[in-house]
């Protein structure tokens, strides 16, 4: 369909019965793609046209593929696979327009780091040369000046959905959690000395939040970042991030239905080990053994202390 097509407003698709035909298919293909809840509002749309024709016959297939759709996410639930996403940069001269562009790419729900690196090593391996691509395996900052202007560098990351703590109020449900995504969030450890990884009192954290063109699903795989933020977060606002992660994990296992015993057991062992490093016993050693002599830092220190006491009690 093109409104620039000749003859398309007299087209058999430019009427009421053409638009049922159209949104019935949109529904299909939902259904197909394992988009059950938009189908119950692609059909909002089609059943009151129904019901003023009183075409009874369709308004019982409707009503019978709504409830095909309603039982599909009462029992399938979690188990749906909606997508893995990754941040891709290119840069080089190689790459022409596409020069210092960042993108968020789409791939299918079991994709792994390497296997998106590989494809898209090899693609443009074909363009440009296998010697002439390279791949940055880290997600820190890029610095131009620091390449071979000879090549063009590939840099992928993997990227989680991220919403704003007012979002999850209204986004209860694991589909709700996983459309109409446009915001995604990295994370990057670093040490005031360059290493990636230090001791705790020396761990600082960047989260990057990037904001794409559109929104996941889309027609397209791969969507333009339009925009970047960047938080940096100090040695004790990490510890606060981890066990506030910890907590929620714990949570999740005790409150799974039906219990698993497996999971459960392998989250206590990450969580209260005594041999885990780094683990929420060293993090009380390090942050709370002393009160901060930096006055800045209480309120740090009390939301910590309040951590550790929601930990326990779970």
């Amino acid at each position: 369909l093109s409104p620039d097509e000749d003859g398309i407003c007299s087209g058999r698709y430019f009427s009421e019965s053409g638009l049922v035909g159209l949104l019935e298919q949109a529904a299909e293909l939902f259904s197909m793609g394992g988009l059950y809840e938009t189908v119950n509002e692609v059909y909002k749309i089609v059943i009151p046209i129904l019901e003023a024709h009183r075409d009874f016959r369709k308004l019982t297939l409707t009503h019978s593929k709504l409830q095909k759709a309603f039982d599909s996410i009462i029992n399938k639930g979690q188990k749906r696979m909606f997508g893995t996403y990754f941040r891709v940069g290119f840069y080089g001269s190689k790459f022409g327009d596409l020069d210092e562009q960042e993108f968020v790419y789409k791939e299918p729900a079991i994709t792994k780091l390497p296997e998106i690196s590989h494809r898209l090593e090899g693609f443009y391996g074909q363009c440009f040369g296998e010697d002439a691509v390279e791949v940055i395996k880290d997600s820190a900052p890029v610095d131009k000046r620091k390449l071979d202007p000879g090549k063009a560098y590939i840099q992928i990351t993997f990227v989680e959905p991220y919403f704003d703590e007012y979002e999850m109020k209204d986004r209860v449900t694991y589909f709700e959690k996983n459309f109409n995504l446009c915001r995604f969030m990295y994370t990057t450890p670093f040490t005031m000395d360059g290493r990636p990884r230090g001791e705790l009192s020396e761990q600082y954290k960047r989260n990057t939040i990037l904001t794409t063109m559109h929104a996941f699903p889309y027609i397209k795989t791969r969507i333009n970042v339009i925009q970047k933020e960047e938080f940096i977060l100090t040695p004790i606002e990490v510890a606060i991030e981890d066990m506030q992660k910890k907590t929620q994990e714990l949570t999740a296992a005790t409150n799974q239905e039906p219990p698993d015993a497996k999971m459960l057991q392998m989250v206590l062992q990450g969580s209260v080990g005594a041999t885990v490093n780094q683990g929420p016993l060293e993090v009380a050693q390090v942050f709370l053994a002393e009160i901060p002599a930096d006055p800045k830092l209480y309120r740090h220190h009390n939301k910590l202390r309040l951590c550790f006491k929601e930990f326990i009690m779970r």
